[in-house]
């Protein structure tokens, strides 16, 4: 356990980081902290010998043993940053990830209405919702969870961003009123439930709900494409995040459902993390469009 004998904020530090372990504990360590005292992180470099109060000190030691049991960073903080957006975050939801940022980035990608209706699906913190409301503000953006909580933390970071989007309770499609969209995007469970890794690291403290979908993590995707297309407008997209090894998979579901355009991006590790695709637009639309 980290003494208090000695206060300096590079004491406290390095007594942290021989007890946390793990990836980047100095970043850890540090960022618990900048929690407690309101510092920057910047300033335990520039001023290593400054003093921290006790009381925070104490408070510090708590939150490291927490992090040193493998409680994740953001749920001992409150908070997350996401597309450069503070989220507050708590054990009922996923933490976002950086890699779900490139789902932002596809759907940013896709030629849609100016006004286009946006659902995006299993929302919990509502991440993806509000960094597309935070980029697009003429887009009509809903976002849905089964998890009451989850619900209510996403319409608690909407109020405190100022960025308006729609959050309803459903499981999936569910409770939904009738609508239709122009784009579907979700961040599913997609892992296997005899994954290992969902007894590593900080996966442990998170809800098994939001990470596993059967045995071959791909149940809940089966379902948004299967029943995707009673949702969209014609010519409107499905975008799903997934597992690296599952890009083959989605796509076959994808086409054995009859979407169109349907292609699979990469994260920014090069792995394949989603795929999206395109409801048919009808023989009578084309033509009316191609008359116009």
């Amino acid at each position: 356990m980290i003494s208090e004998s000695s206060l300096t904020c590079e004491a406290l530090l390095n007594e942290a980081v021989a007890l946390i372990k793990g990836d980047s504990p100095r970043l850890d360590a540090e960022l618990l902290l900048s929690h407690v005292t309101g510092l920057s992180r910047t300033s335990f470099r520039a001023w290593p010998e400054r003093q921290v109060a006790e009381e925070q000190a104490q408070q510090f030691v708590a939150l490291v043993a927490e992090r040193a049991s493998g409680q994740p960073v953001a749920y001992l903080l409150g908070q997350q940053e996401f597309w450069s957006l503070p989220l507050s975050v708590s054990a009922s939801t996923l933490i976002p990830r950086p890699d779900t940022e490139c789902l932002v980035e596809a759907a940013l990608s896709l030629e849609l209405p100016e006004h286009a209706v946006i659902l995006d699906l299993g929302t919990g913190t509502g991440a993806i919702a509000l960094a597309l409301a935070s980029e697009q503000p003429s887009w009509q953006i809903w976002a849905s969870d089964r998890i009451t909580d989850a619900v209510e933390l996403a319409r608690a970071n909407s109020a405190s961003l100022g960025l308006p989007i729609t959050v309803v309770q459903s499981h999936w499609f569910d409770q939904l009123p009738e609508a239709q969209f122009d784009l579907l995007i979700s961040n599913p469970p997609y892992i296997p439930a005899s994954d290992h890794h969902l007894s590593e690291g900080d996966v442990r403290f998170e809800p098994s709900s939001a990470l596993v979908a059967g045995d071959d993590g791909l149940d809940d995707i089966r379902l948004l494409i299967s029943q995707g297309q009673n949702w969209l407008n014609e010519g409107g997209w499905l975008l799903l995040e997934h597992g690296y090894d599952q890009g083959d998979a989605v796509r076959d579901l994808f086409a054995q459902a009859g979407w169109h355009t349907i292609e699979t991006r990469k994260d920014y590790g090069g792995n394949d993390r989603m795929t999206l695709a395109r409801k048919p637009i009808s023989d009578e639309s084309a033509r009316q469009t191609h008359a116009q």
